[in-house]
């Protein structure tokens, strides 16, 4: 089977993937597309890819990744639709509009066609993202089979009910800008203590990778970890109680609460 590629729109997030798709299938097999000719231009020379029109990509490829903004969405779509519409043969739509549903896609299309949504975050750029997804009732098994295989260096892949996208999102789509403004906080911190600022964020980042390894290869909670870093009467139980009490917890709550709050209004 001829599985191609086609990526519309290839900002960060849409060249992030097909980056690494291309490492999975080969460039020959990937078509980019974007409004922005520069963008287009810098990804495909650096991809070896070829370069196309929406209505190109809309006509030829298998899996059609959707990256645009779902401000624009009706606008992307409506571009290409009517292409869609007259295809004889399969296609999947890839969406990646946040907020917005498989159903309002297909509304926005006016006919039913196999589409999977996802969510993937800005990690996918060094091969270590986090990416949701989840196909409707169209699509076969193989094909999600052949879909994850693509991203595989993408990061890790979990598929998940569409209702759920939303709440993934919050955590790891909106997540890392709360861990990087956690990452600027701690070298701050060490500025302040006398570190040199290299070597305050060269230490931030190392201690937030590997504790986010430890994590993964033990399993253990994240409660448990903490507490077999804390020592009786020791300096890190005594920072610990600093961050409780300025309500770090709940703050950090909060914001992944209000970030699924405003994902449901897009």
């Amino acid at each position: 089977m001829n599985n191609t590629f086609g990526f519309i729109g290839c900002g960060n997030m849409g060249g992030s993937l097909a980056t690494a798709v291309c490492k999975s299938v080969g460039s020959d097999k990937v078509f980019l597309a974007d409004k922005n000719s520069a963008t287009l231009d810098i990804l495909a020379d650096k991809l070896n890819c070829e370069k196309a029109s929406s209505l190109e990509i809309a006509e030829k490829c298998k899996y059609i990744f959707l990256g645009v903004k779902p401000q624009v969405m009706s606008s992307a779509l409506g571009e290409i639709k009517d292409t869609l519409r007259l295809r004889n043969d399969r296609f999947i739509l890839v969406s990646m509009l946040a907020g917005t549903e498989i159903s309002a896609i297909k509304e926005e299309l006016g006919f039913d066609c196999p589409v999977i949504r996802i969510m993937p975050n800005t990690p996918v750029s060094v091969g270590q993202g986090m990416i949701v997804y989840s196909p409707d009732e169209n699509v076969f098994m193989d094909e999600i089979g052949v879909f994850c295989e693509s991203l595989k260096y993408a990061g890790d892949l979990d598929r998940i009910e569409e209702k759920l996208i939303n709440a993934a999102t919050a955590v790891s789509g909106c997540g890392p800008a709360f861990v990087y403004l956690f990452a600027q906080a701690m070298a701050d911190a060490g500025v302040e203590c006398g570190l040199p600022r290299k070597k305050a964020l060269q230490y931030a980042t190392k201690t937030i990778l590997g504790a986010g390894e430890l994590m993964e290869k033990t399993a253990k909670h994240p409660g448990v970890l903490k507490d077999e870093v804390c020592s009786p009467a020791g300096s890190t139980i005594v920072g610990v109680h600093t961050l409780e009490s300025g309500g770090f917890r709940g703050t950090v709550m909060s914001a992944v609460k209000s970030a699924y709050d405003k994902t449901n209004k897009l």
